[in-house]
């Protein structure tokens, strides 16, 4: 079992010892995303992380990057709709060092304005290579026919316009709604003591972190069935998508669903897989995939096609839902679907990265700790009549639509 901390200003520590391993994986986790995004600064959290890496009040960017690079360890960071992860892998005997310099880079970045203003030139090339990413393109605007114009349905980059607008002013504001101790996870997973993060986190965090009180989360009460977006662009290829309604982030059948998924989409024994790449041939990729949030879920289908068969993918897609629909899964298809999933999350047990982010999305999202045998144990339980209810709890005549490619405009699926 994992160990968790809750200081009293409300800043959470957990950490995960893997004795087995020679390595350490921290991170620090905000519950800030494009979720909380307003028009104005949609973009903002994807921003002001690349900036957190641009320099702090000691060090300058390069400095910074030589310093993990001088103890081998690896730094990087991500943003999604609902968190924020800054993170680094270093070896157990150097983690000291490691979260010393992750401490500095989120706690006392300097954001320089000459800074700024080279990082949106960067980041305004980011955005351009996603737009020539018809598959980035078909998913974001499936995002926002699902969820609408704000909230979940906002891309996590932004638009440009957004980005040129940015200054230091703008992400000091947005810091100080968000990057306070009550809405922040540190998270350790390795070969490291429960005391010794306990210490380093005392030493080179907790006496320094903001302790505002964080603007509460946007809540996401409904969903757009029955939205439509298409988008031109002069490629080979359409690109197809749809959005289903899911379940929210450990909800019921939450369990369940990672198993439907692995059978409707995940790999190449799938139903998907089999029915539209292999038996009909009309795709190279096709894949499905639930995305849990706090309050909603989605349940999405995606695959490239060509134009002339758009129409009959369409329908042989809805052809293998009504199918499901109507006689549910095999005991087959069940029995194998558990054993990925066990084996997956047995096989996350042997990574520090993977367990680092597990735990502190977890403890982020849900206010406890990660229990992994009370996991498997759960997927253990999991019957074959479990699944069955879960898919007729599904409406598959329900879904928004993304098209992207030459001629979909008028394209007439139905």
């Amino acid at each position: 079992m994992a160990y968790l901390k809750e200081y009293d200003n409300k800043l959470k520590l957990v950490v995960n010892k893997m004795s087995g391993v020679m390595s350490v994986s921290i991170g620090i986790m905000v519950g800030a995303g494009s979720v909380n995004e307003t028009p104005k600064n949609n973009g903002i959290s994807h921003f002001l992380e690349h900036m957190s890496f641009k320099g702090t009040k000691t060090l300058s960017a390069f400095e910074l990057s030589e310093a993990f690079d001088m103890i081998g360890a690896s730094s990087n960071a991500y943003t999604s709709k609902e968190n924020t992860c800054y993170y680094v892998k270093s070896t157990m005997q150097t983690a000291e060092r490691a979260f010393e310099l992750l401490s500095d880079l989120f706690l006392n970045s300097s954001y320089a304005d000459e800074e700024i203003e080279k990082e949106k030139g960067v980041v305004l090339e980011e955005i351009n290579m996603c737009e020539d990413t018809p598959e980035e393109v078909c998913l974001d605007n499936l995002s926002l026919a699902f969820f609408g114009d704000e909230g979940l349905g906002r891309t996590i980059l932004g638009p440009a316009e957004n980005v040129k607008s940015f200054d230091k002013k703008a992400i000091e504001e947005y810091r100080k709604d968000y990057y306070n101790a009550d809405n922040i996870v540190i998270s350790f997973s390795g070969n490291i003591e429960e005391n010794e993060a306990e210490r380093l986190v005392e030493k080179y965090f907790l006496p320094f972190v903001a302790t505002n009180v964080s603007k509460p989360f946007f809540n996401t009460e409904k969903v757009n069935l029955a939205q439509d977006i298409r988008k031109y662009k002069d490629i080979e290829q359409n690109h197809l998508a749809f959005a289903f309604e899911g379940i929210k982030y450990y909800g019921k059948y939450h369990d369940e669903l990672t198993l439907l998924n692995t059978i409707v989409g995940s790999g190449m024994s799938s139903r998907l897989f089999q029915r539209i790449r292999e038996d009909l041939g009309l795709c190279y990729t096709i894949y499905s995939y639930p995305s849990g949030y706090r309050d909603v879920g989605s349940f999405v289908i995606y695959t490239g096609l060509n134009p002339d068969q758009t129409k009959e993918a369409y329908t042989a897609v809805l052809e293998v839902l009504k199918e499901l629909k109507e006689k549910g899964i095999t005991q087959n298809e069940f029995e194998k679907a558990k054993a990925q999933a066990i084996s997956s999350f047995v096989f996350g047990q042997e990574s520090t990265s993977s367990q680092m982010l597990l735990y502190a999305r977890y403890l982020l999202m849900q206010g406890k700790l990660f229990d992994f045998e009370e996991k498997i144990n759960k997927f253990e339980s999991i019957k074959l009549e479990d699944v069955n209810e879960l898919i007729r709890w599904f409406d598959f005549d329900k879904f928004s639509l993304s098209l992207v490619g030459r001629n979909v405009a008028d394209l007439k699926l139905q």
